[in-house]
């Protein structure tokens, strides 16, 4: 007989159901090759069968179906899917006609495509419950050899509640092959389409030198769809700690705290800890707020306990809103040093620091019209004079206020032959309040006229492989009012000479400095762009003065009448080597300061390095030249196994920094991570430490696992 479709309204019992008051379930659908009925009214389906009711749809090889009692009788082999997430695979099965109640035997239940769950016999309960017996679960690759899996839990009795997305066990162990590991009477995990449930999460083991050998063992509470809370007892020899994550989201934002209190034999008595906070929101009219707190009670504690390598902490305020031609900044900062050797009482820990930015685009005279203020405040904790009776003393409670506007107009014309001319003028004024230091006066003012013209003539030659090479020489020539202001240096006491500001009229990071007088700029730029991938960068350049700036350091590259050579250079190859690079240096080939980093991805791994020389120079506070080497790589050993490591030397100290090791297996049904880190340095308030973490996690219990599968295959 032909294939064809047979539609049963219920089988012709819906009817009677018409009369109740809930509405009517939806009729099951059958397709099969051949379907007849028998003389005691049994409905026939054979071949091919198909059969679905709702979201529900089984796969079978015949389904009979009783008339009387609504019963179906299914054999197999039977594949009985549930929308996306569940199917359940039988030799035989006997349901009702909703399919939602019945027994299925020799059955495998299979959730989210990850874990399976082998049993006995299946009891369906309702649409709602799946009772399996004498039950094996799993998410490792099950193969025909015979041979056990890498991890299984083995139980008398397992409930899938599908509502809850819950599996619940009764006399469950745990096996490692089949290898009984630990047993568990009763025990209840999420199955993998639950994103979110309360439940103790994979915990791990960590070593440290100071620390000792302990376990951390976190648990998750959901207290709502939109906030959890996750609990971390962290327990050794020498430390008690508590770990507290808390999340919550809401309409507009979201924030997030974590922090930890401890009791340890590091500091007997003393009761250790910090807090860690962040959070976003957008607001009304397009304005934004953000947050970030950061405190610690010791300055050894993050390092020691490993929850941060900060050694400067930052806790922020700010809102703030970008248009197209406008930007508005709020922001109240507090920052704390953890550095041996720095006071929070004489930095600069509470700052405000707003600004406005407009742009406006004339007509009559064209270009663009920049109008900028920034207002901008910090304060010691110290209340003492630098310069009062408390002379003698390293305590400096300066406090600075200061406000700073700018209008500039700008304009950029491309002349004959391809020559562009970029002009700007304008003016800045400044007005500083100076408090508790009486070397200065407290109030000071100045207004500031610039003017800049910069010329370029960018140069084009395309190849006939598609490669395309830019040569723009340039010059700037630009001048500066006004005399500098006696005023602290608070704000501008590191100068970063780079490709970004060569064209820059001041190179000072804050508007506490400002370069004077007239100056220029002589440089160029090389491009290359390859379709293929074989990229390089080049910029070439030096700054020129009328008069040399004193504030400029000796190794800011900006200082005396000509500056040193700025080079920086970026080549990238098709087969993932780039490399980055910038060096400042003088007409005897003096380095004042140069770095590279060197990437290489390959189809296996990475590998990455770095070089930094900094010249020692008093005025920046660096008593000795800084000369460091780091590399860092990973490398796939096979599909499942990945090395890790990473390194950092110090040339001047002739001694390593820190050093590390990682190894991670990862299948389709477990995650192993193991670690190994030195940290060789030390100071007053932290000692040379050694830290080793464990984590073993199994797959199958989570909503998500990747997108990378690392299924094993079976090998004979």
């Amino acid at each position: 007989m032909t294939r064809f479709a047979l539609l049963i309204l219920a089988l012709l019992t819906l009817p009677v159901l018409a009369y109740a008051q809930e509405p009517p379930p939806s009729p099951a659908i059958l397709v099969a090759d051949q379907v007849f009925i028998t003389r005691d009214r049994t409905l026939v389906a054979q071949g091919n069968v198909e059969a679905f009711q709702g979201t529900t749809r089984i796969r079978a090889k015949s389904i009979r179906y009783n008339q009387q009692d609504g019963s179906l009788i299914i054999e197999g082999p039977i594949v009985l899917s549930e929308g996306d997430e569940t199917i359940i695979l039988a030799d035989a099965a006997q349901l009702d006609q909703g399919l939602q109640n019945g027994l299925l035997t020799g059955a495998r239940l299979i959730l989210n495509q990850q874990l399976q769950l082998a049993a006995v016999q299946i009891d369906r309960v309702d649409g709602r419950y799946n009772q399996l017996y004498k039950t094996a679960v799993t998410s490792c690759k099950i193969c025909e050899d015979g041979q056990a899996p890498l991890w299984q839990i083995r139980a008398k009795r397992v409930v899938h509640d599908q509502l809850e997305q819950q599996l619940y066990f009764d006399e469950a162990t745990f096996r490692i092959k089949n290898v009984p590991i630990f047993y568990l009477p009763r025990l209840r995990l999420p199955d993998p389409t639950l994103d979110r449930a309360t439940g103790f999460l994979t915990p791990s083991i960590r070593t440290t030198s100071q620390l000792g050998t302990g376990i951390k063992i976190p648990y998750f509470i959901k207290l709502g769809e939109t906030r959890d809370l996750t609990v971390t007892p962290y327990l050794s020899s020498a430390t008690r700690t508590l770990e507290l994550r808390y999340r919550q989201a809401f309409r507009t934002g979201r924030i997030e705290f974590e922090g930890a209190i401890s009791r340890d034999d590091q500091r007997p008595g003393e009761t250790r800890g910090y807090l860690f906070g962040k959070g976003d929101f957008d607001l009304a009219q397009d304005f934004k707020l953000n947050f970030e707190i950061e405190t610690t009670g010791d300055r050894a504690y993050l390092t020691e306990y490993g929850y941060s390598n900060k050694d400067r902490l930052t806790s922020e305020l700010t809102i703030s809103r970008a248009r197209r031609d406008e930007y508005i900044r709020g922001s109240l900062f507090n920052y704390e040093t953890l550095r041996d050797g720095e006071d929070n009482d004489t930095l600069p820990t509470l700052v405000l620091d707003s600004e406005y930015e407009l742009r406006t685009f004339p007509t009559m005279v064209g270009g663009e019209l920049r109008w900028g203020l920034q207002a901008h405040s910090h304060r010691r904790n110290s209340d003492l004079d630098i310069d009062g009776p408390d002379a003698d003393t390293v305590v400096d409670g300066r406090d600075v206020t200061r406000v700073n506007g700018q209008v500039e107009w700008l304009r950029r014309m491309t002349l004959r032959g391809g020559l562009v001319a970029d002009f700007r003028a304008g003016a800045s004024f400044s007005f500083f309040d100076i408090t508790q230091d009486s070397t200065f006066k407290q109030n000071h003012s100045d207004l500031a006229p610039h003017a800049a013209l910069t010329l370029r003539y960018p140069m084009v030659r395309r190849g006939g492989n598609g490669v395309v090479q830019t040569l723009e020489p340039l010059v700037q020539i630009g001048w500066t009012g006004g005399n500098r202001l006696a005023i602290p240096n608070d704000e501008s006491t590191r100068v970063e000479f780079d490709e970004g500001n060569l064209l820059a009229l001041s190179r000072f990071p804050r508007a506490d400095r400002r370069e004077r007088d007239a100056v220029a700029a002589i440089g160029v730029n090389w491009s290359r762009l390859d379709a293929t991938g074989w990229d390089a960068h080049v910029t070439f350049g030096q700054v020129l003065r009328e008069n040399a700036d004193p504030a400029f350091t000796n190794t800011s590259g900006l200082a005396g009448t000509s500056s040193d050579y700025l080079i920086a250079a970026q080549i990238k190859t098709q087969n993932g080597v780039a490399l980055t690079g910038r060096s400042l240096f003088d007409d005897n080939f003096k380095f004042a300061k140069a770095e590279i980093r060197g990437d290489w991805d390959f189809t296996r791994g990475n590998l990455g390095g770095s070089y930094v020389w900094l010249a020692q120079d008093a005025a920046e506070d660096r008593t000795q030249d800084i000369s460091e080497i780091t590399f860092d790589g990973s490398y796939d050993i096979n599909r499942q196994w990945t090395a890790s490591a990473d390194y950092r030397f110090d040339i001047v100290d002739d001694r390593s920094a820190t050093a590390g090791v990682g190894l991670s297996y990862n299948n389709e049904c477990v995650t192993v991570d193991l670690s190994v880190n030195r940290r060789y340095s030390s100071s007053t308030s932290v000692e040379p430490s050694t830290n080793i973490g464990f984590n073993i996690g199994l797959k199958g219990f989570a909503a998500s696992n990747g997108t990378e599968r690392y299924v094993r295959s079976c090998r004979k």
